[in-house]
């Protein structure tokens, strides 16, 4: 690795407001406003692309202009989960929690990923704009979701006098969930037909659980068996030491394509053959009900990851052998 590099590794420490830039091996840190001007500034500061590694921390979206704006302009960026930043700070001894910190804490904990074996899938991939929109929509429809159960459980103890409003409120949202619907339908239609022409027929996959898996999972139909149900947070993972075997978990992962899959397999075990039997074997050797929904969603992912793999559609008797080994 060259010594350019080893001297040019940036952590970068994202809130609404600002972002705390940190370079390692530098006790200096800078701060820019976290505004369409404020990034332009921190791109005029930063040396060329090309000679430097960027690492953020997930902020619930608040990285994403400043993540892209990096990658377009050809640095390697690469965020990660806060919960992983956090503990690679403290095994430095970084105990006291700053902006100033933590992008410090950042930078080194940049340099060792960029380091290791798994750069590759590390590094972030800008999205088409194609992609960037139908998340944005998925997004939106899951805040109006969550706004109308909130509505809904409000109107049964609300006072009379207010029931108006708050079906009022309900037909509002009503109306703008049934637009985005289509918008959302009339998006996968134009810009994501050949993907979802190969999962046509599955049973349980709606356009709702396709529409997330297109916006969130780009990844499907490219990554193995193992590596997909891993991303998603899907994989039991192995929790062992000496001779203690501990229980195999799932944890992690990308929670939007998990709540997609988990409603999908509501129907799945009931209308889709494959996960049916596999669904009632499990529950028939004593599985509770929640670990074998897990692992029916384990299984249709696999299946949907294997048949874009392969480029061949989905057909009544596809089993989970050949899709798995597609």
């Amino acid at each position: 690795m060259s010594a350019s590099f080893e001297q040019i590794c940036i952590g970068i420490d994202v809130s609404k407001a600002s972002l705390d830039v940190a370079i390692r091996g530098q006790t200096q840190a800078s701060r820019f406003a976290n505004t369409p001007e404020g990034v332009a500034l921190l791109l005029a500061s930063l040396e060329p692309a090309g000679t430097a590694v960027v690492l953020m921390e997930a902020t619930g979206g608040l990285e994403r202009s400043v993540a892209a704006a990096l990658c377009a302009a050809g640095f390697a960026v690469m965020v990660v989960n806060p919960r992983q930043a956090h503990d690679f700070g403290k095994s430095l001894g970084y105990l006291s929690k700053t902006d100033k910190t933590d992008a410090q804490a950042l930078a080194q904990f940049g340099y060792t990923l960029y380091s290791g074996d798994k750069r590759d899938k590390l590094l972030l991939k800008l999205p088409t704009p194609e992609q960037e929109a139908l998340t944005a929509m998925v997004t939106r429809r899951a805040q109006l979701v969550g706004m109308r159960v909130a509505e809904s459980n409000r109107l049964g103890s609300s006072h009379r006098t207010q029931a108006k409003s708050i079906e009022a409120m309900l037909k509002a949202i009503d109306h703008q969930l049934k637009a985005l619907d289509e918008d959302i339908g009339g998006s996968l239609g134009k810009h994501f037909a050949a993907k979802l022409e190969l999962l046509k027929g599955i049973k349980g996959v709606g356009t709702g659980t396709k529409a997330v898996l297109m916006a969130c999972l780009p990844e499907l139909g490219q990554l193995s068996m193992r590596e997909i149900a891993k991303l998603v947070g899907v994989a039991p993972l192995n929790r062992d030491s000496g001779r203690m075997k501990g229980r195999r978990t799932t944890w992690g992962g990308r929670s939007e394509v998990r709540s997609a899959l988990y409603m999908a397999c509501l129907s799945a075990v009931r209308f889709n053959s494959v996960i049916r039997v596999f669904y009632q074997r499990l529950r028939a050797a004593g599985k509770p009900a929640k670990v074998a929904l897990v692992a029916c969603m384990h299984k249709l992912l696999t299946i949907m990851n294997a048949v874009i793999r392969s480029g061949k559609p989905w057909q009544a008797d596809y089993g989970y052998a050949q899709a798995a080994t597609a």
